[in-house]
């Protein structure tokens, strides 16, 4: 079972999480950092609290409802904060455990399916059938040499056999370790079925071996149609666990991968030295949260059952187990996010509300507390020289705001980085599903047409057409044959044959609504380039594939792209008399890879696409990518060696996004040694919300700092804010207060230029009165304000007048020396709204103030005219 990207605990186990919370916080070093810091802090603001209510009560009476308000918003968001981290980071691990899970049962349960489609054809073949049967036909040996022919072609068996009915061993593979006869009850299972049997066990058939997976079918006679032999194939079992076991990653390569049976029973493990074969394990249901004590150790646990493949269940009650050590579970898990720009991370953290609520809220809540700061800033400046007592507990007030925005921009940002981690490892994870899927079902259409190419009609059937004496009956059968093997394997929009010249003599009729002699690819001529090709294979292990483009022969394509698979048929003395093509039905079975694969997600869906090297879209589900349209990405993306995987933050088609890919790296041999290279890419992206315009300029507000200079004499207390991307100021004496611009509220104010409605001021719970709220960006730039979560209002008051003012971000109360404030060069004038300038952080930085006189003025004007 896949967790959803929200990320977040789920509801079934949010109560045993919440029990457990205390016992995974040593193991996360960024909560132990955070939750010190917090702590310290709240300290702090208690002390300063206690310090001025014994020291100085009557001095700091205005100020202790601030510091109340800090201290109480604090605790809370101190508790929220902890907990969020403990949340994201055990879902995170849960979720990265689940998707591993399902991708070693998916995995598995496809390969095996194509066995059951292997096994019940391979029962009909007809040479095979006549062995058996003892009817005049191959002897022994060549029997025994089409086994091995089979064999070499699918690498998935370790061996084949044929038994008569009573378990006596007719033929086989594996001439290392012969076996004579069997008595396994899988014989007297498939002698009373029809279809194939699937059995997992001890067997005689491969003493010494352990347990193996095997797959059985009944043969037929060919003439009397009674079962005459079983046939057996045994699938390489161990080989494929520890391929799909490989771990692609250092965080994987701490897990433990098992194969369990519907008891416990583990079947297979990716580290039998710690957890073996046989061993019992309990079963943890429905991704439920679960941990597991093993030798000593704590560990979570995830499981994910089968949901099928093509009809095909799997075998019956395996699930896939993945677990990993609590102390190793939260460590390194966010390399992928490094080269995550600031802006992308700000971007992504303006729609936290969507993709993590807790975050969303946390975040809102360290707004408030930062206004609640800037706030207590405001009142404080101007008074120092009031009270000797009341100064230090001034500085103190100034000096732990400023590390409280410092401690909150972190601890966010390290929320934030869990949340994310979670997601570029799962959309990783997701990305190399689809290629490990996607390399292993094309090795099979690889071995399929080789084989087929050996099947004893061909060459007879090309024989006779090479002198077009071809016969009716000949093209009947073949095509019947092949209609019968397009019915077992469905994968496939066409299977058919052509002679030396390219000539389509026979096809399956599979889904054709015409007379079999009348289809329309019969006669028809394959493509030159496709007959060369095949005519140049060197033997019957080789094949060739047609590039990734419209094939003729795919008469229900649509002119979409596919792949057609081609062998050689060959007469006994080896010359190539044609060959054999097969038309992979691309478009459905990428599309159903993608669309199984892909989680089932309502607020954050991910898109899955399959892309050749150079960007064009073979698959996708995203329907702003059609198949063959072309897909920009960055080129180191492209480029990726085969098998490795990138995942990032990044900006895509206007949206935030979580992109991950990977580069297939073939099957077995299959694309890593037969000779085929045809590279292909996995792209999973999530969208978490549409760009932001001023990300850039979010992103400075936020991590700008100002040197205060407020032991200098003769310095000046500025209240500073930004608008848009420029820093400016106020006296802070004339600023009464922030509140959000989220309250104010927007009643028709058509006669007054620039303002934007009303804000209501609060004393003791109580609206205290309205001022009227104007857009200093609209009145300075020309353009309004966009207002985001971070925009504030500034109240402020100067000759007995009230108004508010739209600013983008509150930034702090600074003190300026008298050196670092100059005039605004070619600009000074009594009427000019900003008539200072400050030379901040020793001149790299210039800060605009405004007069506040000037401001009313030109406001009051714009409403007389």
């Amino acid at each position: 079972m896949r967790m959803h990207p929200e990320m977040t605990t789920p509801p079934d186990a949010s109560r045993d999480h919440s029990l457990q919370i205390n016992a995974f916080i040593p193991y996360m070093r960024h909560v132990t950092q955070c939750e010190s810091s917090l702590r310290e802090l709240n300290l702090m603001w208690r002390l300063i609290e206690a310090s001025a209510k014994m020291n100085c009560p009557q001095e700091a009476r205005a100020l202790l409802p601030m510091m109340a308000a800090t201290r109480q918003g604090f605790e809370k968001l101190e508790l929220d904060l902890v907990q969020s981290m403990v949340d994201q980071s055990v879902a995170g691990v849960m979720a990265g455990l689940a998707t591993r899970a399902r991708h070693v049962i998916d995995t598995l349960v496809r390969n095996l399916y194509e066995r059951t489609a292997d096994v019940g054809f391979l029962a009909t073949d007809e040479e095979l059938c006549h062995f058996v049967a003892g009817l005049s036909g191959p002897d022994a040996d060549s029997v025994r040499a089409r086994l091995q022919a089979y064999r070499s072609k699918y690498t998935v068996y370790n061996a084949i056999f044929l038994l008569d009915p009573q378990g006596l061993v007719l033929a086989q593979t594996d001439e290392d370790s012969p076996v004579t006869h069997s008595r396994n009850p899988l014989i007297a299972r498939t002698l009373q079925r029809k279809s194939h049997v699937e059995s997992f066990g001890i067997t005689d058939l491969r003493p010494g071996h352990g347990q193996t997976l095997t797959y059985s079918h009944p043969m037929l006679h060919p003439v009397t149609g009674e079962v005459t032999a079983v046939l057996c194939l045994v699938f390489d079992f161990e080989g494929e666990m520890r391929g799909i076991f490989q771990p692609r990653s250092a965080q994987a390569a701490a897990q433990i991968a098992l194969l369990t049976n519907a008891d416990g029973i583990v079947l297979a493990s990716s580290d039998t030295h710690w957890i073996g074969l046989g061993q019992h394990l309990p079963l943890h249901q429905g991704g439920a949260f679960s941990t597991f004590l093993h030798a000593g150790r704590t560990y979570l646990v995830q499981t994910a059952a089968s949901q099928g493949y093509q009809g095909y269940p799997g075998p019956e009650g395996w699930q896939a187990l993945v677990m990993t050590p609590v102390e190793q579970a939260f460590s390194g898990r966010d390399a992928l996010q490094r080269h995550t720009s600031p802006q992308v991370a700000h971007g992504l953290l303006t729609h936290a509300r969507r993709f993590c609520p807790p975050l969303h809220a946390i975040a809102t809540a360290a707004d408030t507390i930062r206004r609640v700061v800037w706030n207590g800033q405001v009142m404080t400046a101007g008074k120092q020289k009031d009270s000797d007592r009341l100064q230090a507990v001034l500085e103190q007030i100034g000096e732990t705001g400023s590390r409280t925005n410092e401690v909150f921009s972190q601890s966010i940002s390290t929320l934030y980085h869990t949340v994310i981690a979670t997601a570029l490892h799962d959309n990783m994870l997701l990305s190399q599903l689809l290629v490990d899927l996607l390399d292993r079902n094309l090795y099979e259409r690889a071995n399929d047409c080789r084989w087929w190419a050996l099947a004893p009609q061909w060459p007879q059937l090309l024989a006779a057409a090479s002198n077009r004496a071809e016969t009716a009956l000949q093209v009947q059968q073949a095509n019947r044959t092949l209609t019968h093997i397009h019915q077992l394997y469905t994968v496939y929009s066409q299977i058919f044959v052509y002679d030396a010249s390219g000539r389509i003599l026979a096809c399956s009729q599979w889904g054709a609504n015409v007379e079999e002699s009348k289809h329309p690819l019969l006669g028809m001529q394959i493509e030159a380039q496709t007959l060369a090709q095949v005519q140049l294979l060197p033997n019957p292990q080789a094949y060739y594939v047609t590039p990734w483009a419209c094939c003729t022969q795919d008469l229900n394509s649509d002119g979409l792209p596919s792949y057609a698979y081609h062998a050689a048929i060959r007469a006994p003395q080896g010359q190539v008399l044609g060959g054999i093509g097969l038309v992979f039905h691309a478009q459905r079975e990428l599309h159903a890879m993608l669309y199984g694969a892909a989680p089932v997600q309502h607020s954050l869906p991910t898109r899955v696409l399959y892309l050749n090297r150079s960007g064009r879209v073979m698959a996708s589900t995203d329907p702003a990518y059609a198949v063959n349209s072309h897909m920009d990405l960055p080129p180191e993306l492209l480029k990726l060696a085969c098998g490795q995987s990138w995942a990032g933050a990044t900006e895509h088609a206007g949206h935030y996004c979580i992109m991950a890919a990977t580069a297939g790296t073939g099957y077995r041999e299959f694309k890593r040694s037969d000779g085929y290279r045809e590279d292909i890419l996995a792209i999973a992206i999530q969208s978490f919300g549409a760009v932001q315009p001023d990300a850039s300029a979010a992103v400075l507000r936020r991590t700008l700092t100002l040197a205060s200079s407020e032991h200098k004499q003769g310095a000046q207390e500025m209240a500073t804010f930004f608008v848009e991307a420029d820093l400016m100021a106020l006296d802070a004496a004339c600023v009464l207060e922030a509140l959000p611009a989220s309250t104010i509220a927007p009643v028709s104010a058509n006669r007054l230029p620039f303002c934007v409605g009303t804000l209501a001021r609060h004393s003791q719970g109580a609206v205290a009165g309205y001022v009227w709220v104007f857009d200093l960006c609209a009145l300075l730039k020309a353009r309004p304000s966009r207002i985001t979560a971070q925009s504030q209002v500034i109240v402020m008051e100067h000759a007995g007048r009230k108004l508010g003012l739209l600013v983008g971000d509150l930034q702090g109360v600074t003190c300026f020396a008298p050196e670092q404030i100059i005039d605004p060069p070619a600009m000074a004038g009594a009427g000019m709204l900003v008539d200072k300038l400050v030379k901040a952080n020793q001149g790299q930085l210039l800060v605009q103030r405004l007069n506040a006189a000037n401001l009313l003025q030109v406001l009051q004007k714009t409403v007389s005219a």
